[in-house]
């Protein structure tokens, strides 16, 4: 990407304005801005390739996940949502069943992701620690520790159950437990700087699996309804039962009338998802640069090029290579 066509790109980005007088094609777009990094960030890059690509005249709309929900059944707006997390989306079901909205896509291939984790280089090493069951044979290679939720944490709740289905401490392997999240990645990073291993529990996308390469621990069997009994804080404990955890769906959504209005807008968000280990590089990239939205985004832009191009049609393709 040309120098002055980057920094044109992210005053765009941050600024919300184009940066060049795009035949409007496809007319006005609104699009719900989540307020995390890597929400704005995806906004930022879909507004760019819509602005530019497709010709659209795009208002971002700063929201939250379920403010967003409730503006699309009140009021049928914005046309976009991107990186809406279903398990925190109230009546998106409904919604989906009524018409009002289209799942376009995934924001994420893999969805969100949360588990136990070791470093990628134990894994490789000891192939065995791939399974939970291989860690709880041998709790001397991963350090004999389990670097548990914080207090107060939701996956605290599955961890506490998860640790004693697994007989974690019966094993040797003592449980850790953390008052912030911070103090969380600040355990990874001085297991990476020390060259030591770790395991524990870990979510994704996140600027942590950009910056450190982890592996997650095969679980045998994940059933999304035994999931829900082990994370509620009143259930029984005959009801508890081992399970993984499921990947969560993150979409991207679409009002019926934005679908029907714009199709190839459509076809483009349909085409429209992130591999997972993309956000976490983005991530860890802007948290170590202490980057805007836009540079991020810039920053995608630049580096994953192809993956952009590969989910426009082909006048969209033409408009964007001149740029990037």
């Amino acid at each position: 990407m040309n120098k002055l066509i980057l920094g044109a790109v992210i005053t765009t980005l941050n600024m919300g304005i184009s940066i060049t007088a795009a035949k409007a094609d496809c007319g006005d777009i609104s699009i719900g801005a989540m307020s995390w990094a890597s929400g704005e960030t995806i906004t930022a890059v879909a507004t760019f390739v819509l602005e530019q690509g497709y010709g659209c005249s795009v208002q971002i709309i700063p929201t939250d996940t379920q403010p967003a929900v409730t503006s699309l059944a009140e009021n049928g707006q914005p046309d976009i949502v991107l990186e809406l997390w279903k398990n925190l989306a109230a009546d998106y079901d409904n919604l989906e069943t009524s018409g009002k909205i289209i799942t376009a896509s995934n924001a994420f291939t893999s969805g969100g992701e949360e588990g136990w984790w070791i470093p990628a280089s134990l894994a490789k090493k000891y192939p065995e620690l791939r399974t939970i069951e291989g860690v709880v044979a041998n709790p001397e290679l991963v350090g004999s520790r389990f670097h548990n939720c914080p207090i107060g944490w939701g996956c605290r709740i599955v961890n506490d159950n998860l640790k004693d289905l697994h007989q974690l401490e019966a094993n040797g392997i003592e449980v850790f437990h953390y008052s912030s999240g911070a103090s969380l990645v600040a355990s990874i990073a001085a297991a990476f700087a020390d060259n030591e291993p770790w395991f524990g529990y870990y979510w994704g996308p996140t600027a942590a699996l950009g910056k450190y390469k982890m592996t997650k621990l095969h679980s045998s069997y994940v059933d999304p309804d035994q999931h829900s009994i082990n994370q509620n804080p009143y259930s029984s404990e005959d009801k508890l039962a081992l399970s993984g955890f499921p990947s969560t769906p993150v979409l991207n959504v679409v009002t019926a009338d934005l679908a029907k209005r714009e199709p190839e807008v459509f076809k483009f968000l349909q085409n429209m998802s992130f591999p997972n280990d993309i956000i976490s590089k983005m991530l860890a990239w802007k948290e170590t640069n202490k980057a805007t939205a836009g540079e991020a985004a810039a920053w995608v832009l630049k580096n994953y090029k192809d993956v952009i191009l590969s989910w426009v049609n082909d006048d969209a393709k033409a408009k964007l290579s001149e740029l990037l």
